[in-house]
């Protein structure tokens, strides 16, 4: 009595049960990142694009924000992490016909680590035509540092003997 199925393909079961299980994830991982806001938890999926970039005195940071009102906006600085955090409103009303919506609207939050410490009371942004720019200049102990080398006795280097070489 048989009780394993015949077919060709049952020495490749693990192959079988590894592409189920891919195909199984990736069909999970489509519904949880790829939903159209306002879907099963109402949660907005728009965050904000955000560039960084270091000068010798400087951490800057520039986001595009369109739409995004000036009171809606909240930039903390909390253990060097910088949090972005807002609401976008768009008019949607129902005597409108729209053909298509891609703008999403909605709160949002964005948390960029900081590679290097800032000084959090100096700290200056702006927002004009829907850029958010966040000047952040570094703290003294990131700073990069010069050397001065003075003139002085040069150490003249001595050769060590080989004791153990002598003992032999």
């Amino acid at each position: 009595m048989n009780l394993i199925g015949s077919t060709p393909f049952h020495d490749m079961t693990p192959f079988l049960d590894m592409t189920l299980f891919h195909d199984r994830m990736n069909r999970l991982f489509e519904r949880t990142l790829y939903r159209l806001p306002g879907e099963a938890d109402g949660m907005s999926t728009w965050v904000p694009a955000a560039d960084i970039y270091e000068t010798d005195e400087n951490l800057v940071v520039t986001s595009d924000l369109p739409g995004v009102d000036l009171k809606e906006l909240d930039v903390r600085v909390e253990t060097n992490v910088l949090s972005i955090r807002g609401k976008r409103h768009f008019e949607r009303t129902v005597e409108k016909k729209f053909h298509r919506v891609e703008r999403l609207d909605g709160r949002f939050e964005r948390s960029l680590a900081l590679a290097t410490p800032v000084d959090a009371d100096k700290i200056q942004a702006t927002y004009q035509d829907g850029v958010l720019r966040i000047c952040l200049p570094k703290a003294d102990t990131a700073k990069p540092k010069r050397v001065q080398i003075g003139k002085g006795q040069l150490i003249p280097f001595r050769r060590r003997r080989a004791a153990s070489a002598s003992r032999v």
